[in-house]
């Protein structure tokens, strides 16, 4: 099958309901997508649908980071840093240096704060060695030069600074690329497809019934293994399989500020509240994000969001190390909230282990729930490993080895892809070198694709909104070839329009109706 485009919703469709698959996978997040890459990659016949976006709920509600997991060296949990380190290196390195970029972190040390200088600086060494050094030596630097690197810091009881190296990422973008490689690996998609019933042969799941979203049409798929992926919602559907479920996992709820950034920042900062909690300033799409809550949630998981608590929450902690001046609620341009899945217990869900719950439900459904975006690859061979193994082998005896580091699509140097597109046109006709910038930073070697459409049709090379590097041309690829089917889909997570506050309702009728053409 190729890359969707406009018009194939409803081919695929029946592509879905005249084939027999080894595996129906239910959820599009971080590890419905990477168990359908995986799956795909070893030669599976594998389908993956989704009731909302790709990413379109957690998954695009993170901290945008491919860290190592500082705080886990408090609890002495050296191995987990050191596989952490692994994954974010590879996927910095091999898998997406064109979507995961650098970051440098500041932690500052105030007067009376909860850590001190020799403590943070014996961490931050640890994690830079946990990861060989790759990202150079984790060390405690002056107050004028964690001043440097973050202008807007605090310099009142400023004793010092522990730097160290971590990743970050436009998690949207990182998920439709990851989408995109398991379709090129022969996996079939559709978005906007909700389960609303369960298929049963012999007593075993054996496929589900679906209601397509966007038309109400309704339509059924067969599978020899059903994995439900659906994060949040993944109790729900076990109680499809089995009304007497009991509850397999718990929810907590982390929320973060979008912000417009009033200088540059050649780093972010990572400041201890308490003991255990630390607060996140990240330069990041020209904005600041700042986070995070973590806090139990009990609600549908489809009404989650920022509240003003949240809002006012995360203001505060931020103050802590971030001058009054660049926490105006005026400068908020989007918040957001998602819902972390953790195992089901007692206890804070601040303490709770972040590992991956999987349970096989009477009717032979194996759900699974849980993980973050640093290890998503790790966590999708191992799910795809122990669904190789279940009993009766569903999957049949042979499935193809996965290359080590299989790369996202557009694989390229950002820099070089920028350079061709800003140089490659006449010079009264070139790319706005802000433009360029933005398209190499999130498609990689595919803005050569997008870039494409603006020849064919000179006006998609103009701003959706003036403030913004978004293009119209990114619009148009996104309908055609990204499952982009509502506005959201292009504003929230195929662009950067909503988080910098740019998805007027003017936009967004626009929008709208270019995706009705």
């Amino acid at each position: 099958m190729t890359i969707a485009t406009r018009g194939t919703r409803a081919e695929t469709r029946a592509e879905l309901s005249r084939t027999t698959y080894d595996l129906l996978v239910i959820g599009g997040g971080i590890l419905g997508t990477s168990v359908t890459w995986m799956a795909a990659q070893a030669g599976l016949r594998v389908a993956m649908v989704d009731a909302g976006d790709f990413a379109g709920a957690t998954s695009s509600a993170s901290s945008k980071l491919v860290h190592g997991g500082l705080r886990y060296l408090q609890t002495g949990n050296l191995k987990l840093v050191a596989e952490n380190h692994r994954e974010r290196r590879a996927l910095a390195a091999d898998v997406a240096p064109h979507l995961v970029t650098p970051l440098s972190f500041v932690v500052p040390i105030y007067r009376g704060g909860p850590h001190g200088a020799a403590k943070l600086g014996a961490g931050v060494f640890l994690y830079s060695a946990l990861s060989a050094f790759g990202d150079g030596l984790g060390r405690v630097v002056t107050p004028q030069q964690a001043l440097a690197r973050v202008p807007a810091l605090r310099a009142e009881g400023l004793r010092a600074a522990a730097v160290y190296g971590d990743h970050q990422m436009n998690d949207s973008r990182v998920a439709v690329m990851t989408v995109r490689a398991a379709v090129e690996a022969g996996a079939v998609v559709l978005n906007h497809a909700e389960v609303v019933g369960l298929r049963t042969a012999r007593g075993t799941v054996s496929g589900a019934e679906l209601r397509d979203r966007l038309d109400g049409g309704e339509f059924g798929v067969d599978a020899h293994l059903v994995l439900n992926a659906t994060g949040p919602w993944v109790d729900h559907l076990r109680r499809m399989e089995d009304p007497a479920a009991a509850p397999s996992i718990r929810l907590s709820k982390g929320a973060h500020l979008v912000m417009r950034r009033h200088e540059p920042w050649k780093a972010a900062l990572t400041t201890p509240i308490d003991k255990y909690r630390v607060s996140f300033a990240i330069p990041w799409e020209d904005h600041l994000l700042l986070g995070t809550t973590d806090e139990e949630y009990e609600g549908d998981p489809a009404d989650v969001r920022a509240t003003d608590a949240d809002i006012a929450q995360i203001l505060f902690e931020a103050g802590h190390a971030v001058q009054d001046s660049q926490l105006r609620r005026e400068d908020i341009t989007y918040a957001f909230a998602g819902l972390r899945v953790l195992p089901g217990g007692p206890g804070r869900v601040a303490a709770a282990k972040r590992e991956t719950v999987v349970t096989r439900g009477r009717r032979g459904m194996l759900s699974v729930a849980g993980g973050k975006w640093t290890t998503y690859r790790h966590i999708g061979r191992l799910v795809l490993d122990i669904l190789a193994h279940l009993p009766g082998r569903p999957l049949g005896d042979d499935l193809a080895a996965i290359l080590p580091a299989m790369p996202l699509p557009g694989l390229a140097s950002p820099d070089a892809v920028a350079m061709r597109l800003f140089t490659e046109r006449e010079p009264g006709a070139r790319m706005d070198p802000l433009v360029a910038r933005h398209l190499a930073a999130h498609y990689g070697s595919i803005a050569f694709d997008v870039a494409r459409l603006i020849r064919e049709d000179p006006s998609l090379g103009e701003r959706i909104h003036p403030d913004g590097p978004d293009i119209w041309a990114q619009a148009v690829y996104a309908r055609e070839h990204e499952w982009a089917a509502t506005v959201d889909d292009v504003v929230r997570r195929r662009t950067t329009l909503t988080i910098r506050g740019l998805d007027t309702a003017d936009v967004r009728a626009r929008v709208a109706g270019l995706l009705t053409k």
